[in-house]
């Protein structure tokens, strides 16, 4: 079911730390965000386990005091309602904006590392027997130690695209919208921060927050 209340999507994994980027990004040219000056944002994660819900809107609540998590307005008894009836409670609770995230492909990747080979040279310098007297006892030992080779493997990671979005509901319209792509997910908190982060980033990049 379609929800023009605009709702957050947000990956969820267990485990901890993530490598997050942004991959593409589009504002509107007529607004920014800091020109919005938000005063209450709903935060909305949509997943069927409703603890790992709670787990993530809380942590997006925590970053900021202006983000309110979904479950305290957008539950059981609301969330078959209509557009219009859902649009009526966050206007009489005073909502100016919605942050979304969807979590838009989910894609495996095997990439190969390649091994490493660790050996000892012996005598002076670049392995060269020159002037190895007076070099110290390393230079000595070099001459007897075994060399080891580390294989090379294969390295299987998933890639998640998260694309999030911010939307003005005094102008009823997207104003920013942004696409991540995060690999080495573990964990639940960490990877919510990261996407936050890059968000932010590139936010302060192209305008729409003033940067630092």
């Amino acid at each position: 079911m379609k929800k023009y209340t605009l709702v957050l999507i947000i990956l969820l994994l267990i485990g901890c730390g993530s490598n997050t980027s942004i991959v593409s990004s589009w504002r509107d040219p007529k607004i920014t965000v800091a020109q919005e000056q938000f005063k209450k944002v709903l935060v909305v994660v949509l997943v069927k386990d409703e603890a790992s819900r709670r787990t993530a809107e809380n942590r997006i609540a925590s970053s900021s005091p202006i983000f309110k998590t979904s479950y305290q307005y957008m539950n059981g008894t609301t969330l078959h309602l209509s557009k219009e009836q859902q649009l009526k409670i966050l206007q009489d609770e005073n909502f100016d904006g919605v942050v979304t995230m969807r979590l838009v492909s989910k894609e495996k990747e095997t990439n190969y590392v390649p091994g490493s080979y660790t050996g000892m040279y012996y005598g002076g310098f670049d392995g060269m027997y020159t002037g190895i007297y007076g070099y110290g006892f390393g230079n000595w030992y070099g001459m007897y130690s075994p060399a080891f080779y580390d294989p090379g493997y294969y390295q299987e990671t998933t890639s998640y695209m998260v694309e999030t979005n911010v939307f003005s509901l005094k102008e009823n319209k997207l104003i920013w919208t942004g696409t991540t792509k995060s690999e080495y997910v573990t964990d639940v908190g960490q990877t919510v921060d990261a996407i936050m982060q890059a968000v932010v980033k590139e936010m302060r990049k192209d305008g729409s927050l003033p940067s630092k």
